[in-house]
């Protein structure tokens, strides 16, 4: 039986407003890949360059950082939100999937550590309740690829802008800062390609809760 107080809302809008965000942050994340080419290529010979142009590329780059952090704030907002409605609904489709209450769906994401691993598996929980059932009444697997591929390179990302950043805010070398900001360059591109695979996830999820609720929990034949 679903919890007393487990609604089915519809996830349609605020999957809609987390698919624009999500586009902005990709836009974001492709203006970051440019900035940091652009200075990967002055800091290879910082001679051949006027200062001009030396800080024309900090202030492109440091703009990029700046934009990016902005998107990222407000689409995790709105991500949130539209993740934990979808939580919500799986307490209505199959109240015996998750193994966290609907609070995680928001408290896990602020867990030092834990949110490296909790919001994947409650998003699997989510996947797995508003998949429909076999038209035999069986539980019918949907290939969670969207989930997976979505949640490992938003990791990688992390992990990846992590380092660079340590590495250019720690290093007085020049070469050296040359290929920490290559590093940073190879987050952004993965920031990118999150975002892109986000898109995909938050789509895809939303359409298969709207499937659920308008034609029932049993697939037609």
């Amino acid at each position: 039986m679903p919890p007393p107080n487990a609604v089915l809302r519809s996830p349609i809008v605020p999957a809609r407003a987390t698919t624009v965000l999500l586009g902005v942050a990709a836009a974001t994340d492709l203006v970051a890949v440019y900035a940091g080419v652009v200075r990967h290529r002055l800091t290879g010979d910082l001679l051949a360059h006027s200062s001009e142009e030396i800080n024309r590329s900090d202030d492109l780059y440091d703009l990029a950082g700046t934009l990016q952090l902005l998107v990222i704030a407000a689409t995790a907002a709105v991500f949130i939100a539209w993740f934990h409605r979808v939580r919500g609904n799986a307490d209505v489709f199959a109240p015996d999937v998750s193994t966290r209450g609907r609070g995680w769906a928001i408290g896990g994401w602020f867990i030092p550590f834990g949110n490296f691993w909790i919001p994947f598996g409650i998003a699997r929980e989510i996947w797995t309740a508003s998949t429909q059932r076999a038209p035999d009444g069986s539980w019918r697997e949907v290939s969670a690829a969207p989930v997976k591929a979505w949640w490992t390179v938003w990791v990688l990302a992390l992990v990846t802008l992590r380092i660079g950043t340590q590495w250019q805010n720690r290093t007085t070398d020049p070469e050296a800062f040359r290929h920490a900001t290559d590093v940073v360059i190879l987050a952004d591109a993965l920031m990118l390609a999150a975002a892109v695979l986000a898109i995909v996830f938050v789509r895809r999820l939303t359409a298969m809760q709207h499937t659920k609720a308008t034609y029932g929990p049993v697939a037609a034949v």
